[in-house]
């Protein structure tokens, strides 16, 4: 089973519905014991990190990430779910969970393409990840796959090893991030079609061993 984690953080039902047309059994919980003996933990999130960790903490569920995090469950980061398990985000000064050493920062203002067009923020739409490594769960992308992305923070780790994949939106900004049995990603894999359902897939049959 997948634990899905609802931290009232919304997203829910979308990724539920992708994960079970891939055919794998999932379930949207908060609670602390189905987290724990569930196979695989998937930790999406749409909204501000303040009061997502906020409700985190309250519900226990920071806990329990950190303890299947060092159990070495494997673990899906998405959208919010990719920044707040860094250790601080500047969108709300938020304290956040610490799995991966680094920082949450807000896309600078002006925002400028190269031909100095300014850029709008939050990042909304379809854009291109260049892959910097490889990695199990992304075994099967290509160049050319674009994923969607909303936001208006980006992730930066504090160890370029912890970096995965980069996408440029004005700067260039890690857009898939990982660490041992956790990977994470700034855009929505749910919504991104076939190589977004690719990522899915394969996080779902990934070991969370194959990389150090």
């Amino acid at each position: 089973m997948i634990s899905i984690i609802d931290y009232k953080a919304g997203n829910l039902k979308s990724v539920e519905r992708a994960v079970n047309k891939l055919g794998f059994p999932c379930k949207i919980t908060q609670k602390q014991d189905e987290i724990l003996n569930s196979e695989r933990i998937i930790f999406p999130g749409v909204g501000a990190a303040g009061k997502a960790t906020e409700d985190l903490r309250q519900l226990g569920l920071d806990q329990i990430l950190l303890q299947s995090f060092k159990q070495g469950k494997p673990i899906l980061g998405i959208c919010l779910g990719a920044q707040i398990i860094l250790d601080k985000s500047e969108e709300n000064n938020a304290i956040c969970l610490g799995l991966i050493k680094g920082n949450v920062i807000r896309f600078p203002s002006p925002l400028l393409s190269p031909e100095k067009k300014r850029l709008k923020i939050p990042h909304m739409g379809w854009n291109g990840v260049k892959l910097l490594k490889e990695h199990p769960v992304l075994k099967d992308l290509k160049e050319e796959d674009e994923f969607y992305f909303v936001h208006s923070y980006y992730t930066l780790p504090a160890s370029e090893k912890d970096i995965i994949g980069m996408t440029n939106h004005g700067i260039d900004f890690s857009s898939i991030i990982g660490h041992k049995n956790l990977i994470a990603t700034q855009f929505h894999p749910e919504k991104s079609g076939p190589a977004g359902l690719s990522i899915l897939k394969n996080f779902c049959l990934w070991s969370g061993t194959d990389v150090e």
